[in-house]
């Protein structure tokens, strides 16, 4: 990388092999210019504050929105003729799964401490919606906040640690599991997470992921998604194991798929660079992340999407104040922030292709995503 992370001709032919449509000026990758402070002057004060009237009201919006999406399923469906419940039952599915994803995020939120001043109140309101789409609370929220202490670290980076699929099968079969799977996967069994020593699980109060500190409450957290567990259970019992498929069980997979793409892409692309423990350290680390547009998803996403780089910077501002704070960095961070318009569909597919693994190039300590298995 040049000085002012301006690209040399090698970067220009690497970021350009895929054609004048997928060339990326990548990230700079020299000590920023800037510091944290100077970021957090540039944003109006206000876009700290956490108000809880306001994200209640966000959290209810979106509860309001997945009830009427309920009553739909459960009353109105049924009395369609079997033809149109054949289109019915999948736009249920695909709406109702987009708008839990934004459920999701509020109690992301929550583990942030973004969700009001209260702690007690976030952990609480957190525990009982993240139970709800069975995700261990306190298990997550431990181990997200360490990929947001060492994001972009080789070594110490909790998720997506990149791999190796060299082929159109390979790539496709693992963006299928991914999407399908891969989230459960990670929690139980830290698939595609950082490696331990030994065995790790969400659902293991002693798990190497957490300290003596956290155990209770990760024991908590597994209390929290076996109630729900057993709430479902019921139910079957009750109205039949299809009818919690259909009603719950695939907009549950739906968010889990949103969940997983939306933190590949946030991660994932040609122009992010990774960082061993030689030249990795938190800011250069946290601004190794890609905004992306999803268009009207972005706001039923609470902009988690294309808000991304200032939720990494500033993890307790809450979610209302995000797109403000963005607009107010991007002149101070200037290269170094990264937004990447390309459709969704488009953009899974080229990163998955683009980014089997990382390598260094020029600079000792700094790797790149690349799919060329050849010495660099």
């Amino acid at each position: 990388m040049g000085a002012g992370g301006r690209m040399t001709e090698k970067e220009r032919e690497l970021l350009g092999r895929g054609g004048a449509s997928t060339t990326f000026q990548r990230s700079p990758t020299d000590k920023p210019p800037f510091t944290l402070a100077q970021i957090k002057k540039a944003i109006p004060p206000h876009c700290f504050e956490r108000s809880v009237i306001k994200s209640f009201s966000y959290l209810g919006h979106d509860l309001v929105i997945v009830a009427a999406l309920l009553y739909v399923a459960l009353v109105w469906i049924p009395t369609l003729p079997s033809v149109l419940q054949l289109g019915a039952w999948p736009l249920y599915w695909v709406v109702q799964g987009c708008v839990m994803t934004g459920v999701w995020v509020i109690a992301h939120e929550c583990g942030h401490h973004a969700f009001s001043d209260s702690s007690l109140l976030d952990d609480i309101v957190g525990l009982v919606l993240h139970s709800w789409l069975l995700v261990p609370y306190f298990s997550w929220k431990y181990s997200h906040r360490r990929h947001h202490s060492n994001t972009g670290s080789l070594e110490r980076d909790e998720v997506f640690v990149p791999y190796i699929y060299s082929n159109p099968v390979g790539r496709l079969g693992l963006l299928v599991v991914q999407l399908t799977i891969g989230w459960p996967m990670y929690l139980s069994l830290n698939t595609c997470g950082r490696p331990y020593p030994r065995f790790a699980c969400h659902f293991d109060p002693y798990s190497p992921i957490y300290n003596d500190r956290e155990r209770a409450q990760v024991s908590i957290s597994d209390v929290g998604v076996l109630a729900v567990s057993l709430a479902l259970s019921k139910l079957a019992s009750a109205l039949g194991f299809w009818w919690v498929v259909r009603v719950y069980g695939v907009p549950l997979l739906i968010v889990n798929a949103w969940l997983v793409l939306v933190t590949y892409l946030q991660h994932t692309h040609p122009a992010l660079p990774h960082y061993d423990s030689t030249e990795w350290d938190w800011l250069r680390g946290a601004l190794a992340t890609m905004d992306r547009d999803y268009g009207i998803l972005n706001r039923v996403f609470h902009n988690i999407t294309d808000t991304h780089v200032a939720h990494h910077l500033f993890s307790t501002m809450p979610h209302y104040h995000a797109m403000e704070a963005t607009k107010a960095i991007k002149p101070i961070l200037g290269e170094y922030y990264q937004f990447d318009p390309t459709p969704v569909a488009k953009a899974t597919w080229r990163e998955a292709k683009e980014c089997i693994y990382v390598r260094p190039e020029d600079r000792k300590g700094v790797f790149w995503y690349s799919n060329k298995f050849s010495a660099p």
